[in-house]
């Protein structure tokens, strides 16, 4: 068996725009179970964005655009359907900037001998397969960036933000949440930043520069994130899957309050996840159990439990074409942080 004989078929990308799947949410909140909550999950995302003074914080964990949703969150970023993204390491790296660098990721099987995927040098992500030979690219490049600037400490949205004007400069990845990102003034967030292929491209980038070399501050990630948060009066939350980049976000209120800056708490709050709450783990842990710790408001909160892939396009794509966007203002928070970079 070659590389080839597995690399043969590309993951296709959801486009939200082409299925108008209005009719079908209406439909599913006049069920029960899963199908309801999905439909009130819907109607609460139109509703954030109905919402003049709702900043939308999107979060995302899980493998989700090795799966075929990266365009479904291009779409949000350039309609202003989102204004702040914090996501895994991996899901911006590994395969957002993967894929604006020209790779791909491939139709695979969980029925397979992972040891000749090893040795052909592919990645499986359950029925997925990548290019190990690629990731190396996308490692290196990484560290390539890092060579560029400045040796100082960075926040994630920082070292991101010159990802997208990588991409920008080079005229790569056009449909990249990275470089689309940057083109719309949406700052992203990866609080376990070098838990993904970008970790492997510091790790270089450090070791070839062990005295003047550049850092990620994950407490700076946590203050500048804090300082969306209060950038608008009211906020709101689309969860998908949970672990870091749900508490981060969530966390903002009390950092606030820890601020002496008090800010409300998230009024709307979405999250699509498969983890069951029994274990105590945060992935699965409730939107009204955030509310005790001062959090999530339990006005407007909706957990949906199925897989992203399902809930993700047809809670997006009913947002999407009942067209409350169009009215809705750009906050382009990136901004709050240019306005800075220019006083200094």
């Amino acid at each position: 068996m070659k590389k080839s004989d597995l690399l043969k078929q590309t993951v296709e990308h959801i486009d939200i725009k082409k299925h108008n799947v209005i009719d079908l949410v209406e439909a599913m909140s006049k069920t029960a179970f899963q199908g309801r909550n999905l439909g009130r999950a819907a109607h609460i995302y139109d509703q954030m964005l109905r919402d003049k003074d709702c900043v939308v914080f999107l979060c995302l964990a899980g493998s989700l655009f090795s799966a075929g949703l990266k365009n479904v969150v291009v779409d949000l970023v350039r309609n202003k359907m989102v204004d702040c993204i914090v996501s895994t390491g991996a899901i911006i790296v590994d395969q957002d900037f993967f894929e604006a660098l020209g790779f791909k990721h491939y139709v695979g099987t969980p029925f397979v001998d992972d040891n000749v995927l090893r040795d052909l040098h592919i990645d499986r992500i359950y029925d997925t397969f990548i290019d190990e030979d690629e990731l190396r690219v996308c490692d290196h490049t990484v560290g390539e960036i890092a060579d560029s600037l400045e040796p100082r400490p960075y926040s994630s949205r920082e070292f991101i933000w010159e990802m997208g004007r990588y991409l920008k400069e080079k005229n790569q990845g056009r449909d990249s949440v990275v470089r689309s990102a940057f083109e719309n003034d949406v700052p992203i967030f990866c609080p376990a930043f070098s838990d993904s292929s970008a970790g492997f491209g510091l790790v270089y980038h450090q070791w070839h520069h062990p005295e003047r070399h550049l850092s990620i501050d994950s407490a700076k990630d946590f203050l500048e994130v804090t300082r969306c948060k209060l950038a608008a009066p009211e906020s709101g939350l689309l969860m998908i899957g949970g672990g870091v980049p749900k508490n981060f976000v969530q966390d903002t209120v009390v950092a606030a309050e820890i601020l002496e800056q008090p800010a409300q708490m998230h009024k709307y709050a979405i999250q699509i996840t498969v983890a069951d709450e029994r274990d105590g783990a945060l992935s699965g842990s409730t939107l009204k159990e955030a509310s005790s710790w001062g959090k999530v408001s339990t006005s407007f909160e909706q957990m949906v439990y199925a897989e992203a892939t399902i809930a993700m396009p047809l809670i997006t794509g009913y947002a999407y074409h009942k067209k409350s966007w169009e009215k809705r203002k750009a906050h382009r928070l990136q901004q709050i942080f240019q306005k800075e970079t220019a006083a200094v």
